[in-house]
């Protein structure tokens, strides 16, 4: 495989250091219902260029025993805006963490990135709990 000029930007992105997502107890775990969190606010930085890239943010989740606590959630995503993150690997890392700590029956992450030098990009991640 031939070297890129983006070779190595994303080697530790599993292993980033994000604020914390907090949690509550979810009173109906018996039933299964969605969830869905919108934001049009989300921002992070090309790895490459390292000027801001902006998203459109969707998720949905079916809770279990656990639902997100928003103002942590809101909290975490800012943290992206000094990160410089591929949208692959931005919509992925959001999904992992909501997996990690709400360990909702699924959940699915949808990052619409807007429009740069002429291509837009949509990232849509399924996760399903393992559980």
């Amino acid at each position: 495989m031939k070297k890129t000029r983006y070779e190595g930007l994303q080697q530790n992105v599993r292993k980033l250091k994000l604020p914390k997502i907090e949690v509550w107890e979810n009173k109906y775990s018996d039933r299964e219902y969605t969830i869905k969190i919108d934001t049009n606010e989300f921002t992070c930085v090309c790895p490459k260029t390292g000027l801001p890239d902006f998203a459109h943010i969707c998720i949905e989740y079916a809770p279990s025993k656990y639902c997100i606590e928003l103002k942590s959630f809101k909290e975490y995503l800012v943290a992206f805006r000094q990160i410089g993150i591929f949208h692959e690997h931005a919509a992925n890392r959001i999904a992992d963490d909501l997996a990690g700590s709400c360990k909702p029956r699924w959940v699915k992450v949808r990052g619409e990135f807007n429009l740069r030098g002429g291509v837009a990009t949509t990232v849509e991640v399924y996760r399903k709990n393992e559980n």
